[in-house]
């Protein structure tokens, strides 16, 4: 079977099925249903030359169908046969949307959108095991927004003044201290060392403050040593794990989700701009956390809309977040409506760049649920960690009050030092 014929206009996609959103870009001289052809053939049954051993085997059932083509924005919507995959290996999934078709030089560029998950997919995996409720839960805050900090210098800390750092952090009003993307386990910062003395502090500043604390522990690594390192902190009280999900790939993180400790589990999106930032060609971020949201993460980086240091618009921010938090979304011209069933909706974390004065913008753009996650923002603090701590959970305090930041900080000392250093 060529790559001709799979382009019909008329075919109304079955709820069964898989439907993908690309944008895509036709080599010159060519037509973008031409190209559509080749995105719809290329990743199923379909190949550059008529082959003896296609059709009468084949038949119709399998072929995918390219039921829009719309010249004036490039978006092509295909709908691919549930049976074309194995549902419960995204690994192999991602092989056929998102494989071969993308080196093609029938293409001249190619962007996956958005996918719309079919009962049988979502059926495959459990999804969060925690998700927003469950995370609300385990740290006892119902309302606010939740207060995190990632330690800093990412990379260069010996493990005793990793753990007093956090154990600041904790002291000053954080909910959640996590360890930075690519801190593992070297030799100035041992896992198992740094796990034991913070693991510590956390029940010391849990103690003290009478607040339910976590600690995101990375346990990024080969799979079998991901589950061992995510045993030892579970033995050791951890109550949380985080992972740097696009590094480890989608089967390392089903494998942490299926077989790991039934802890949640905070998605660190670390390398996923290779392929999401570029406009024209990769993945859309909305399209990444869906497959994150599917397979099971609680708590997921998704930018900070241009309030930080991180690219992306308010609108697209908000776009992914809703995706990951809502039990239902509505289609639009660049995503598809999706029912999510019974998979748990996951928590969005704003991270890059923040800082007290932050806090009202990122309202604004994530309601009140949503991690307002700094690292710079407040260890900078000029008083120190703990002062930085306070000054956010401030900052957070005036905006659930409804008060100015700058009215807040009249009576709010360390408000108003970060207020000074960072802006408002």
């Amino acid at each position: 079977m060529s790559y001709e014929g799979f382009v019909d206009l008329s075919f109304k996609p079955p709820r069964k099925d898989v439907q993908c959103l690309f944008y895509a870009e036709a080599p010159k001289g060519k037509t973008l249903a031409w190209s559509a052809e080749r995105i719809a053939g290329e990743s199923s049954v379909g190949t550059w030359v008529d082959v003896i051993t296609s059709e009468k085997a084949i038949g119709k059932k399998l072929r995918p169908h390219v039921y829009s083509v719309r010249k004036n924005s490039g978006f092509v919507c295909i709908n691919y046969p549930i049976d074309l995959f194995e549902p419960k290996n995204i690994p192999s999934v991602w092989s056929s949307i998102c494989g071969n078709i993308y080196g093609m030089k029938e293409i001249q560029n190619l962007r996956l959108m958005d996918v719309r998950f079919p009962p049988a997919l979502l059926r495959a995996h459990k999804g969060p095991a925690y998700g927003i409720q469950g995370v609300r839960k385990l740290l006892k805050v119902k309302k606010r927004p939740l207060v995190g900090t990632i330690i800093k210098p990412k990379l260069g800390l010996p493990y005793k003044e990793h753990a007093r750092v956090a154990y600041e952090a904790w002291l000053g009003g954080c909910d959640v201290v996590k360890d930075d993307e690519n801190l593992t386990n070297q030799k100035f910062n041992p896992f198992e060392k740094r796990a034991q003395l913070t693991l510590k502090l956390k029940e010391k500043a849990e103690h003290e403050t009478g607040g339910k604390k976590a600690y995101l522990i990375n346990v990024t690594a080969e799979s079998r040593e991901m589950l061992r390192r995510a045993e030892y902190a579970e033995e050791l009280g951890a109550n949380y794990l985080m992972v740097d999900v696009v590094t480890c790939g989608m089967s390392g993180l089903q494998t942490l989700r299926e077989y790991g400790p039934k802890l949640p589990i905070h998605a660190h999106r670390a390398m996923h701009a290779m392929f999401t930032r570029n406009r024209k060609h990769g993945m859309t971020m909305l399209a990444l956390a869906k497959f994150l949201r599917l397979v099971g993460v609680d708590t997921l980086h998704v930018g900070t809309g241009e309030v930080g240091k991180m690219e992306g618009s308010p609108a697209e921010t908000r776009e992914v977040a809703e995706a990951i938090s809502s039990k239902k979304t509505a289609s639009g011209k660049t995503h598809f409506a999706q029912d999510w069933g019974n998979i748990k909706p996951v928590l969005p974390v704003a991270s890059g760049g923040l800082h007290p004065g932050s806090i009202p913008k990122l309202v604004k753009i994530f309601g009140l649920n949503f991690v307002a996650q700094a690292g710079g923002g407040i260890h900078g603090h000029p008083d120190g960690t703990t002062a930085g701590a306070k000054a956010m959970r401030q900052a957070v305090d005036a905006v659930m009050k409804k008060i100015p930041l700058k009215e807040h900080a009249k009576t709010h000392p360390e408000l108003e030092v970060a207020l000074k250093k960072f802006g408002n």
